[in-house]
Parts: structure tokens; sequence; C-alpha cells
């Protein structure tokens, strides 16, 4: 095998950056562009709030605050989706809604920080896009002009940069400065990228939010998680109480009374031992199957795959299984490995809910149970060719393996159309 020859990791960096620059320079100056026509919109707009706030000094534009904030909402918004796609990442502002009567809508509207922030941005992008546009579209077209005017200085008269071309080393020295316009013009991705930053940090959400909201997810996922947890709690201690408990209770009286009839009635105690013997026998199974119901052992023994394939061989409804890709149904996914053992758990009952759910409301032919992922994330679907309109219930099956996922940061996707198919995707994070 030949191995290619070791370079610097800085060299691709280096070299890289003005040809990426050259590549996305068309996109970066049509972003350019419009962002001048949005800065001129923007310009033309604060122009009639600045009116509109000198009218209210007399009284007669205070009505039209309010609304005329709700009317540059658009642009804000045209703008924000811009800079997302350019960033890679969707920027969102949620806006207090205008409503009530004037003086409550007046209030909403001023004290709305996402209103005065689209206005900050009015100021910063309005003129600035303007000149920033204009620089997009002169600076290629002056490169191209300087390295023309070898070319034509003797037809027309050229005065460039302070002097007239009139001889061949002006010409020359003409054509040599389109290097440093050029170097100006690989610098337009970068001014499109500022920006598309200035619009995230006036349009997006002010520092914090974001934290705040995640915040909130993960207390809201921490109440379901406990509740969760409490209700199983419960349930397995009423399944213990009503079933093994009652059962090993039933025994030690059997026995007891077998003791008893021994000596009187050795045929009667045998009766009882026997039956005795059976209660017990019912609740070992008993207790197992609250066991497995707790952390099915196998999970430990043998791993999540050979867990997923008991449970698939059990379903009533023919099941395939694809564990990564083809894998076979007995090995763990190829160069992933074992899963924290929560994660395992949770993809187990996962699998064994929505099989559950798929037996009792689908009414499909097959299933389909596919394992992959990577070693940060373990990805879970679950497919079924039933009549589809599957959705989630307080309480149903759907919204446990929901309260699931999300306890351990994860997430479900449920794609049920009606006519089918069903697709109940789980995402799983295994990192530490």
């Amino acid at each position: 095998m030949t191995t290619a020859p070791h370079r610097p990791a800085t060299a691709p960096t280096v070299a890289g950056r003005p040809r990426g620059r050259l590549r996305s320079l068309s996109g970066s100056i049509g972003y350019l562009l419009v962002g001048g026509l949005t800065g001129m919109v923007a310009t033309l707009a604060l122009m009639g709030l600045v009116l509109v706030a000198a009218t209210s000094v007399i009284g007669v534009g205070i009505p039209a605050i309010p609304e005329y904030l709700r009317l540059i909402r658009p642009l804000a918004g045209f703008e924000r989706r811009r800079a997302g796609k350019r960033l890679g990442t969707p920027i969102t502002m949620t806006y207090a809604p205008i409503t009530g009567g004037l003086w409550q809508r007046l209030t909403t509207a001023l004290r709305d920080p996402a209103n005065g922030r689209t206005v900050a941005w009015m100021v910063l992008h309005g003129v600035p896009g303007v000149f920033v546009a204009v620089f997009a579209i002169g600076l290629p077209f002056g490169v191209l002009n300087q390295l023309a005017i070898p070319a034509y200085w003797q037809l027309v008269r050229v005065d460039n940069f302070g002097f007239v071309v009139d001889s061949w080393t002006l010409a020359g020295v003409s054509a040599l400065i389109a290097i440093p316009l050029a170097v100006l013009t690989l610098q337009l991705p970068i001014v499109a990228r500022w920006q598309a930053l200035l619009a995230r940090t006036l349009l997006g959400p002010p520092s914090g939010t974001a934290l705040a909201v995640r915040v909130a997810e993960l207390t809201a996922t921490r109440a379901a998680a406990l509740d969760a947890h409490g209700a199983e709690l419960r349930r397995i201690e009423r399944d213990l109480h009503d079933g093994a408990q009652a059962r090993i209770a039933a025994v030690i009286l059997q026995l007891g009374v077998a003791g008893q009839l021994r000596q009187r009635d050795p045929d009667a105690a045998d009766e009882l031992v026997r039956k005795a013997q059976d209660t017990a026998e019912a609740a070992l199974t008993e207790l197992r199957a609250v066991v497995r119901d707790i952390y099915p052992p196998v999970l430990a023994d043998r791993g999540l795959a050979s867990a997923i394939s008991a449970l698939a061989a059990r379903s009533p409804i023919p099941c395939e299984l694809d564990i990564d890709g083809g894998a076979p149904a007995n090995a763990e996914p190829a160069g992933i490995g074992r899963r924290p053992a929560a994660v395992e758990a949770a993809a187990y009952f996962v699998i064994a809910e929505a099989l559950t759910n798929a037996t009792k409301h689908s009414g499909a032919q097959r299933l389909r149970v596919g394992l992959g992922g990577t070693a940060e994330l373990l990805i879970v679907e679950i497919h079924d060719d039933g009549v589809g309109g599957a959705a989630e219930s307080e309480g149903g099956g759907l919204a446990g393996i929901r309260r699931r996922a999300e306890a351990l940061d994860g997430r479900m996707v449920l794609s049920s159309p009606a006519g089918g198919p069903t697709v109940v995707r789980v995402e799983l994070p295994c990192g530490s």
C-alpha cells in the first residue's frame, strides 16, 4: 500500500483560503447586493419611523407606532432567513403579540426588546449596507477595468486614480493596480459573513436566551423522567404485591396446611405440596418478568443487538432486523461497541413499546427494526407497513417513547401519514 507523503497540517488551510474565497465570491457578491436592497428599504423604513415618532410629539403618530413596528417585522424576517442560510444555522426571534387596546399595544410594542433590536439593525445595516453593496459590485468591475486599460487607453482619455494614462508605462501601472483591487475583492466573502453575523447578533435572540430555553427544556425533561420513574416504581410495586407476593403467601399457607395434614391425610398433604410447588413456579416466572422489565439480563450478558433479536423473535408480526446496515443480528454494530447501560436500556424499552404499539394498533403485516449510528449517537428506527395515522396522546405508548428519549437528551421523530407506513425514529446520545 502506497502512503501519501506527509504534509504540514497548516498548508491546506493557508493555500485553501484564497481558493475557498474565490469559489464563494459570486455568492458573496449576490448576498451583499441583496443586502444593499434591504439596506435601502431599512433606510426608508427608518426615515418613516422617525417621521412617525416626530408626529407622536403632537399625538398624531401615537396610534401608528405599534402598527409601524409590526410592518417592519417582515423585512427583519427576510434578513433573518438570509443570514441563517448564509451562516448555516437558522435564526429565530419571537416577538410579543401586539393586541388589545391602543395603550396596551403601544406598551407592548415599546417594551418588546425584539422591536428595539430590529430598529438597531435598521440603523446599523441601512446606509452601510448600501455602501457595501456598491463596493461589492464596483471592486470586481474595477479589477476588470484596470486589466483592460492597456487595451483601450489610446482610444479614449483615461483618468485613473489621479493620473491620466498617456503612455504604455502608465498603462502598465494601471494594470498593476488591479492586484490590490483583486485582494480587496477576495475579502468580500468575509464582509458578507460579517453582515450575516450582524443580522444574527441583532435579529436573533439576546445572549443567554438560548441557554434559558435549554435550561427550561432540561427542567421539563427531568420532571418528565422523574414522573416516568415514579410511575415505573409504582407499577413494579403493584406487580410484586398483586402477583409474586400473593403467590408466595399462598405457597406459605399451602405448605403450612400440608404440614398439619401430613399425619392425618397424607394424600391431601401431598396434593397441597404439589399445588404449592406450582404456585412457587408461577411466582418465580412473575419475578423473572418483573426483573426483565426493570433491566433485561440479556442486555448485560449479550448486548443490545441480542436483546433486540429476542424481542423480534417474540413479536406476533414478522419482524426484520437491520443491525448497522446488515450486520449479523447477534453482533453489536461494527466499530461502535457497547453503549452506556442507560442508553441500551432506553433503546430496548423503546423498541419493545413500539413493537407492542404496532401489534395492537397498526394492522401491519411486517415490521422492521433498524439499529445504527455512531459512537456518540445511537439511532433506532421502527418501521411498519400498517394503516398509519399514529399520533401521540397523553399517557400513550408514543408519549412514553418520547419521554424516554428526552430523559437522555435525545429526541423522537414520528412519521405516520394516513395509509402508512409508520416510522418511529429515536436518537439517543451516548456521550459521557
